[in-house]
């Protein structure tokens, strides 16, 4: 599996750019965690940052973690500034490694054809340049300046949610053609049911689980992931299109004193959370799987400034029968993570850019936070429900008349109803819900770790 790094340009005390508030650093981290999750939610590769937060980081470190851990492709992101217009990137004007260039045409022409196909943006060409991370970093690197955010049309392009997940995805789809690399396959006929027998945050832990099994005549190997910014190492002991036998060799492994799960689709069944159907049975209405707590840590992990909004999400989602958990998903996607760098502000309490449909167009304002996310469930009960609307609570969703009732039964059937286009909005939602799913697990194995070293030390 290719191993690829994205170096989110300046951050904590290096500003970058500056331009009327606005710091480069923040638009880099931005773009930089969205390529990141398509890449992941997408194809078969191991992704690396060199920060996932406001951290500040210097050139040196930079590369030198990119070469310590032999990654196979290193992509700095930027944002330019200097009255110019447009996107450029750039290669070490020296001696690079083999098909550095050629990735360089590849990702560029691909990100120009499709981002210049809905939005003016200049196409200011291919440079080589002699920057530090270009230079010392020893696998073929890409340094991208998106934007400037000195230029108003520009800056105003940049602010704009819509506009930037479209750049990431483009740059992202331009690694990957570049790269080759595999694209995530579903299984023909239904759901691949992946046995995990052991997730470990130490590497040689992993490998010696690995080697356990294999000791048992179970072929094993690791698969690694990043969560918030740390890697997890994951034994993988069998996938199958049977749910029947996936079962059968978790109750093989556990007679063995093995701990094992089924991961299908990204969820985790057996186990704590508990099962979550493929993306596309995914209704909106049903249960919430994860806790109040689970949702505030997770996001808290990204967006340490997050406002503790897991309880009312659980809360009103068990009263109309909304899954409350993915819901929060979907608030933090069209908040990124609350931070919201697009048009509704965060005094508006409206996490779900209830109104919001352009520039000029702020949407709706509510009281309280409870209230906003009062008024997002029952937006979502009138897409998935065409009974008439508990009458536990007064209406908050000003909105709630203007939707075509019971339009929606699953979370993917929201695309192009709640975001224009969307094509892909409603796989967003899911797509961190399955990361807020995976912290959580990861968490729970921290813990059990901690639980079994006290045990030992009172033993």
């Amino acid at each position: 599996m290719k191993k690829i790094i994205i170096d989110p340009g300046h951050g904590g005390s290096d500003p970058g750019a500056t331009y009327k508030g606005n710091e480069e650093k923040t638009f880099n981290l931005l773009v930089s965690l969205r390529v990141k999750e398509y890449l992941q939610d997408n194809y078969n590769v191991q992704i690396e940052t060199t920060r996932s937060d406001n951290n500040t980081i210097s050139l040196s470190e930079r590369s030198k973690y990119a070469n310590s851990i032999n990654a196979d492709f290193y992509l700095s992101i930027h944002h330019n500034a200097g009255g110019g217009s447009g996107f450029e990137s750039y290669t070490f004007n020296g001696s690079v490694p083999a098909n550095t260039l050629t990735y360089q045409t590849v990702i560029h022409e691909e990100f120009v054809k499709k981002i210049k196909g809905k939005y003016p943006v200049i196409d200011r060409g291919k440079k080589r340049e002699n920057f530090h991370v270009l230079r010392e970093t020893k696998m073929p690197s890409l340094l991208v300046e998106i934007l400037f955010i000195d230029n108003e049309k520009d800056l105003s392009l940049m602010k704009n949610t819509g506009f930037m997940s479209d750049a990431a995805q483009y740059l992202a789809e331009g690694v990957a053609k570049a790269l080759s690399l595999p694209v995530k396959q579903e299984v023909s006929g239904g759901p691949l049911y992946k046995v995990i027998a052991g997730s470990f945050t130490n590497r040689k832990n992993a490998e010696e689980r690995v080697a356990e099994l294999i000791r048992k005549s179970i072929d094993a190997f690791i698969n690694a992931e990043s969560i918030s910014g740390k890697t997890y190492y994951r034994v993988q002991a069998g996938a199958y299109t049977e749910k029947t036998n996936a079962e059968n060799l978790v109750a093989d492994l556990k007679k063995e004193n093995i701990e094992a799960f089924i991961l299908m689709d990204g969820a985790s069944i057996g186990t704590t959370p508990p099962p979550s159907p493929p993306e596309k049975d995914i209704t909106i209405l049903g249960d919430s799987l994860l806790k109040p707590h689970q949702l505030n840590e997770f996001v808290k992990s990204i967006n340490p400034a997050a406002p503790l909004l897991g309880e009312y999400y659980i809360k009103y989602g068990q009263e109309y029968g909304i899954r409350g958990d993915i819901a929060f998903g979907q608030a933090i996607h069209e908040t990124d993570y609350f931070r919201f760098t697009g048009q509704v502000k965060p005094k508006q309490n409206n996490y779900a850019g209830l109104g919001t449909t352009g520039p000029g167009v702020d949407g709706a304002s509510f009281k309280t936070p409870e209230e906003g996310v009062l008024a997002h469930i029952q937006h979502l009960y009138a897409y998935a429900s065409k009974e008439k609307l508990p009458p536990s609570y007064p209406l908050a969703d000003t909105r709630f008349s203007l939707v075509n009732r019971g339009s929606a039964e699953y979370w993917t059937q929201l695309n192009g109803k709640w975001a224009v286009p969307g094509t892909n909005y409603g796989q967003s939602i899911l797509s961190v819900y399955s990361r807020n799913l995976d912290h959580t697990l990861a968490e729970m194995e921290k813990q059990k770790k901690n639980i079994q070293d006290r045990i030992i030390v009172l033993k």
